[in-house]
């Protein structure tokens, strides 16, 4: 397809997919690499951009194919140092995430990695580096100077966002520390330099951007701020903490406002996918539903959708090491070296989170309890490197050494340590191999993530032939092995095979170990049947597949909106409307007053002519002489609609003899100040407010902040100043409680916005625009203009009637202009907005000074 480039930068490289996987920086690059110029140090998150249009650009066009451009901390590349130091040469890193989720990406769209490199690359250096990563790996490098790097990764990543995210509250300065400006001001500044990364490779009316975990979290808003349309999904790869955890953080709004820039955010299980709701909900007052199998959160006019998917493992690069004949030769020793013993294997980083002291400790009980398991049983911890650093990292490791220390001092025989510490780093097929000879694999980490050990583990004991033969077994049997798994990992919930335990809870720990010990052949093959059977069908092409395909799904109706930018800094958000709606222009519907002779004017008083959250609810000086000015024309009939009672209506409204007023949305109508009030449907008896208000008292009892509004006709139930999420649990089950009470009344039970109604049927706000439009067909009366204005989910009702009316004919005059206006830019079935209830006072005092200055006229009505 032919692409619109934003830069010159992919005129400059092939789009085929490398065929080399190592490459020199050698001496000077043929071709010349065009980069948006970033400049090093801190820069504040409130900094403005002109904001680049997201039509195509006039330049130049190139044939290029879709790109999905994926954006992590680290780029999928290992850098190597020359012996003679002369240079560098790169490797893909096979074991990253990043370059593994390649086989689950159609083929049809090519692959561009944006990350930092593991080494600090010279600046004389990177020009050359940057090329070479580009033409070979299709990578683009973004260089971060050492102590802007520190602050962004050691310092607000690793000290603040990290630790937070595991549920650890900086309680004190030793405990993650106080927050530090700062360290927040280098993280906003590093994603301000990934999105102009971003800006180098990318032609955004094609491709797609896939940013990855907790280090670029408001990198969505630069790039969203640049292209209204950007394609954009976001994954996260560690826990999101509950809002009690979440709002300790100070720039916990700009956080969230960011991610929600992205068109999908992704997470690995439904309790982080919730607690991130609920930080929306609480924190910015947003909505989300559940429609045919998808989360969406409502923002802005743009549907946000939550994915929830486990990541996988590499089912083809694990069989691969498994085929090794170095895997097979450490198998049979390993075979060898724990002969006679049933091993217990821990594969943890050496963090404070990952509970290998807890492990530890449960080993102990077991020996303690179980004394005719000592000399048979080993604990084989594996303890990787820390991937942070500072004191908690140094306590863990001290605490580590002396509890096995102690335990092998105190269960020590000959030729026997029941705890094997192994501190050093292993290769992968190490890892294999152990895995390959562990009975049990534990992961008891306190907090996690993911963890993809257990799954590594499941696919590992299902072994291959040759495998089978190392370790002298039947090729044909049933495969055996048994995980025992803490609950607060996130692959804890897909293995359904698994023992899950609180590590916390040191004696469950040591039973369940006791269990998978004691455990019959017939139950560790059911065991790793359940888990084989989920790990095999969802490894990590699976998952990178299916985000794609969501992302792809999320972004297909982009092109059929229209965007406006609001906010400015981290608070910058893109408003997506109908591509007809717009702003009502005060000079265009004078205009059109000017010309009309049968003039109809709906208003809504609830927050449109007055504010909706206004102390005083009474109409202001300004408003009552607005009515009477637009009354007082002959040529003109206002009808003026509420939710309001109809004593207060009456009370309020009693200066002009021809206002039309409609009460409690539209229940009850009076045509004139003489006139006796009405109601829209035949009357009922309201015996059923007997069955509903009791219930709706038992509901506000037990709910701190809820209220009951009752009307003459209806009953309504509010909480809008109840916790969000009990509040709305307890609506959903009002809900559903008053409608299998009242299923044989004739009455409507709804909810909203904070509220739910119970109200007699068919009373809503269009059946007073249907029984004023059938009054004027009566009359063989034609509008020529026609002003519909209101403001929230109920006058959209008015709204659909009044576009029909003027859509089908014959009510309305053939040129009759309809303004159907909305407060607020929103989405709406009106074509209008006004911002707030005082552009609409301006614009009706506009069209009432022309009543005033002009002559009369025959009346409508």
């Amino acid at each position: 397809m032919v692409s619109r480039s934003y830069s010159n930068l992919l005129d400059l490289i092939s789009c085929d997919s490398p065929k080399t996987s190592t490459n020199t920086v050698t001496g000077n690059v043929s071709r010349r690499l065009n980069r948006v110029m970033t400049a090093a140090g801190i820069i504040s998150e409130l900094e403005e951009e002109n904001p680049i249009s997201s039509a195509g650009s006039d330049a130049p066009s190139s044939v290029q194919r879709e790109k999905l451009i994926i954006v992590s901390n680290q780029l999928p590349i290992r850098a190597h140092r020359r012996t003679d130091d002369k240079g560098w040469y790169f490797t893909w890193d096979e074991d990253s995430l990043l370059l593994q989720l390649k086989d689950g990406v159609d083929d049809n769209l090519d692959l561009t990695y944006i990350g930092c490199l593991r080494e600090e690359i010279d600046m004389t250096e990177q020009d050359e580096v940057a090329q070479i990563l580009l033409e070979t790996f299709n990578c683009v490098p973004a260089f971060l100077p050492a102590d802007l790097f520190s602050k962004f990764y050691h310092g607000f990543c690793k000290q603040h966002l990290w630790p937070l995210f595991h549920y650890m509250l900086p309680l004190s300065p030793e405990l993650g520390g106080r927050f530090d400006q700062s360290l927040w001001q280098a993280y906003v500044s590093v994603n301000k330099i990934f999105a102009d990364k971003v800006m180098e490779v990318i032609n955004p009316d094609e491709d797609f951007v896939w940013v990855h975990d907790y280090h670029l979290m408001v990198l969505p808003t630069f790039l969203r701020k640049r292209f209204n349309r950007l394609k954009l999904g976001f994954f996260l790869h560690s826990p999101f903490p509950s809002s009690e955890i979440y709002r300790t953080l100070p720039v916990r709004d700009e956080i969230l406002r960011a991610l929600l820039n992205a068109d999908l955010i992704g997470f690995h299980t439904f309790d982080y996918a919730r607690h991130f709701l609920s930080c929306c909900s609480r924190l910015l007052g947003v909505t989300y539903q559940s429609k045919r199998g998808y989360i969406g959160v409502e923002y802005y006019g743009r549907t946000v959708n939550i994915k929830i998917l486990p990541v996988g493992i590499h089912m083809e690069q694990l069989k691969q090491v498994m085929d090794h004949d170095v895997t097979g030769l450490r198998v049979a020793e390993l075979s060898e070296r724990f002969k006679n013993l049933v091993v217990l294997l821990g594969v943890d980083d050496m963090d404070i989170f990952k509970g290998i002291s807890l492990k530890l400790l449960a080993m102990e009980q077991l020996l303690e309890q179980h004394a005719d398991w000592i000399g048979k049983v080993v604990l084989v911890q594996i303890a990787n490197p820390a991937r942070g650093r500072g004191r908690d990292v140094q306590e863990v490791q001290a605490e580590t050494y002396s509890t096995a220390e102690r335990i092998n001092k105190k269960y020590r025989l000959p030729g026997y340590d029941p705890v094997v510490l192994i501190d050093n780093p292993l290769q992968f097929y190490e890892r294999v191999a152990f895995y390959l000879v562990a009975d049990c694999c534990l992961v008891t980490a306190v907090r996690d993530g993911m963890n993809l050990i257990p799954y590594e583990y499941t696919i590992s004991r299902h072994g291959n032939s040759s495998l089978d033969q190392v370790l002298a077994r039947d090729p044909f049997s049933p495969k055996k092995s048994v995980l025992v798994v803490s609950e607060f990992i996130g692959c804890s919930p897909s293995l359904s095979g698994a023992i899950r335990v609180n590590p916390w809870n040191i004696e469950s720990v040591s039973e369940a170990m006791h269990s998978a010990l004691y455990m019959g052949d017939m139950e560790r093959q059911l065991r790793h049947e359940k888990n084989y059977r989920y790990v095999s069908t969802h490894d990590v092409s699976y998952w990178a597949n299916s985000f794609v395909n969501d992302l792809e799904r999320a972004c297909k109706d982009h092109g059929k909106r229209r965007c406006w930018s609001v906010g400015f800094g981290l608070s910058y958000r893109i408003v997506a409307l109908d591509p007809n709606f717009r702003k009502l222009s005060v000079e265009h519907i004078l205009s059109a007053y000017k010309r009309s002779r049968n003039r109809m004017i709906l208003l809504d008083y609830d927050g449109a002519l007055m504010p909706q959250f206004s102390i005083e609810r009474g109409p202001t000086e300004e408003s009552l002489r607005v009515i009477t000015s637009l009354c007082q024309d002959p040529q003109n009939t206002v009808y003026l609609v509420s939710g309001i009672n109809k004593e207060t209506m009456s009370r309020w409204f009693s200066f002009d003899e021809r206002l039309v007023i409609a009460a409690e949305h539209g229940y009850f109508i009076r045509k004139n100040k003489e006139s006796e009030w009405e109601t829209t449907v035949p009357l009922t008896d309201f015996e059923w407010k007997q069955i509903a208000e009791p219930i709706m008292k038992l509901y506000t009892e037990t709910t701190d902040g809820a209220s009951i509004h009752a009307t003459e006709s209806a009953l309504v139930w509010q909480y809008q100043y109840a916790d969000p999420d009990f509040g709305s649990c307890q609506a959903k089950e009002l809900l559903s409680h008053l409608e299998s009470v009242l299923s044989n009344e004739p009455v409507t039970v709804k909810t909203g916005h904070h509220y739910v109604e119970v109200k007699p049927q068919g009373v809503t706000k269009g059946l007073v625009a249907v029984r004023i439009l059938s009054e004027l067909q009566e009359k063989s009366i034609r509008a020529d203009f026609v002003l519909c204005i209101g403001d929230d989910r109920s006058d959209e009702d008015m709204f659909e009637v009044i576009n029909q009316a003027a859509a089908t004919g014959p009510v309305l005059s053939p040129v009759a202009e309809v303004f159907a206006c909305t407060v607020g830019q929103k989405p709406s079935k009106a074509k209008y907005y006004l911002e707030d209830s005082s552009e609409i006072l301006r614009m009706l005092q506009g069209l009432a000074n022309f009543s005033d200055s002009s002559s009369s006229g025959p009346r409508l009505a």
